[in-house]
């Protein structure tokens, strides 16, 4: 069986492999370089230290609130906007589907209050959030197949755009007269 030193000493290296393989996708981020060149240290290092710190801030509700909401927003705004210069639909319906999950979900939460009776609640929403706005987990999509269509899809016209719905009433309309 192998000592806890030597377990730590694989773990690490893993870390350095994962941190090697992604050093360079965090290469274009001039930033990160020029904090890399002043202070000698790992630009991967740094951004799991921001990451791990932003956290820390989080799970013990040092503006909890705000960080919660700016992950919320800035993450799916930057992925939002990528998708609006795409020429594919796929991405823009994921995206969409993410801020009608993130409305309604903020409705709710500003009825309930629940922030009050639930401990931890912000680190629980910010992990909800990343859940939701990471395109590895789509969870948006999750939520909205699952719970806001058979709920609210008897509402919405199943026939197609609302725009081709109205056109079609104008014209069988005009037909009339």
């Amino acid at each position: 069986m192998s000592s806890p030193q030597d377990r730590v000493q694989h773990y690490i290296g893993q870390l350095d492999a994962e941190v090697s393989r992604h050093a360079t996708a965090l290469s274009k981020y001039p930033a990160l370089n020029n904090l890399e060149r002043t202070t000698s240290v790992p630009k991967a290092y740094a951004v799991i230290g921001l990451v791990v710190f932003y956290f820390f801030l989080i799970i013990f509700n040092l503006g909890g609130q705000l960080l919660t909401n700016l992950a919320g927003f800035a993450i799916p705004g930057y992925y939002s906007m990528e998708a609006l210069f795409t020429t594919t639909t796929k991405d823009d319906t994921q995206w969409l589907t993410y801020w009608v999950v993130f409305a309604f979900f903020t409705v709710v939460e500003s009825f309930v209050n629940v922030v009050y009776w639930f401990p931890f609640y912000f680190t629980f929403k910010f992990v909800f959030l990343l859940w939701l706005s990471l395109p590895v987990f789509r969870g948006a999509d999750v939520i909205f197949r699952s719970f806001m269509v058979p709920m609210f899809g008897r509402y919405f016209s199943h026939s197609g755009s609302t725009a081709a719905g109205l056109r079609g009433k104008v014209d069988t309309a005009g037909k009339a007269e």
